[in-house]
């Protein structure tokens, strides 16, 4: 089947979005996803940006808020909530996501952090956040928030796919790249992502 790596950082709103719609997307399409979770921290930062850019262009940041109320009804999702501090610290999470990258609930793991900070509104960046998430995957959240704290593998692991995100010119997430390296991004461009990759 044709392939599409899915791109994203936990703290992103519209990877939000594209997480809990693209598993039915691709099915449509007999597209094969790959999860990739990396941090934008480092990205950011090579632009000379110490935050979100919605956080630093207000009138960006208030029309995204709306845009994703309307998207969120949209697409059948929960009225959205802001978490508090945003954009959360995802750490923790973004390596427990790498450990669950090639695991069958690693998907699950994912679409149950966005739905608890964007649904819900509520923190992701303790063990104590993330705890309960795990456990109601029926994981077993002490050994893996061990696992992601402590497994130098884990910690190289994520650098390197953030780098590797930086090498392929990524600048925000959602992005997706398809097997003959075109590069798309936004929520937006989930389904173009798609075709395109179908169509190779």
């Amino acid at each position: 089947m044709p392939k599409l790596t899915f791109w994203y950082e936990l703290a992103s709103t519209y990877s939000y979005l594209s997480a809990m719609r693209i598993e039915t997307l691709a099915d449509e399409f007999d597209v094969t996803v790959t999860w990739r979770p990396f941090l934008l921290g480092p990205i950011f930062g090579a632009q000379g940006w110490t935050t979100s850019p919605f956080n630093l262009f207000p009138a960006k940041g208030a029309n995204m808020w709306r845009d994703m109320e309307r998207q969120a009804i949209k697409n059948g999702l929960p009225d959205i909530k802001h978490p508090d501090p945003f954009p959360q610290n995802t750490m923790l999470g973004a390596r427990l996501a790498t450990l669950g990258a090639n695991e069958p609930w690693g998907p699950a793991f994912t679409k149950a952090m966005y739905s608890r900070q964007f649904a819900q509104g509520f923190s992701i960046a303790t063990p104590e956040d993330v705890t309960p998430v795990l456990q109601t995957l029926n994981l077993d959240a002490e050994a893996l928030i061990t696992q992601a704290q402590t497994d130098q593998t884990v910690k190289d692991t994520l650098r390197a796919t953030t780098q590797s995100a930086q090498e392929l010119g990524l600048y925000g997430s959602p992005s997706f790249t398809t097997e003959d390296g075109e590069l798309f991004w936004g929520n937006d461009r989930l389904e173009d992502a798609l075709a395109w990759a179908k169509a190779l």
